[in-house]
């Protein structure tokens, strides 16, 4: 039993190949945070005959049972990540809209010491920086 399956089983929904397909493209290395068109682009390239409007089902649905995070970043995209316990902050290139994670003590700490001087005890946060990542600064400026 592969770890999806168990997941998907404790979360109360059925195993299906669509459900193991997608938690299995979200955990991989460069698409760590897709849209559901990326997912779609992926699932043809491997001959999967998943359809758009299933992706988005799924989504929710692991979305709902907290398998997954879907995020909605500047730019209107929702791309979506696996939920797991660590948090983690993002930062995002607003050219080629690549997503990378990053986590910071001293920034935590920081954000703490903020929500308590405004008489706040944080319940949650999220942080999204936006920048130009390494390739894209390679590139000639748009125009």
């Amino acid at each position: 039993m592969t770890e999806y399956t168990a997941k998907l089983k404790e979360a109360g929904l059925k195993v299906t190949l669509p459900r193991l397909k997608i938690l299995e493209i979200l955990s991989q290395g460069e698409l760590q945070h897709a849209s559901a068109e990326d997912i779609y682009k992926i699932l043809l390239q491997h001959d999967e005959d998943i359809g758009v409007a299933t992706i988005y089902r799924v989504l929710t649905q692991c979305e709902q049972a907290g398998l997954v995070k879907r995020h909605q970043f500047e730019g209107g995209r929702a791309v979506f990540e696996i939920a797991e316990g660590d948090h983690h902050d993002h930062i995002i290139c607003v050219r080629c809209g690549v997503v990378r994670e990053f986590h910071d003590d001293i920034i935590e700490a920081r954000q703490s010491e903020v929500a308590k001087q405004a008489g706040f005890e944080m319940a949650e946060h999220n942080m999204t920086l936006y920048g130009l990542c390494e390739k894209c600064r390679q590139l000639p400026p748009e125009k």
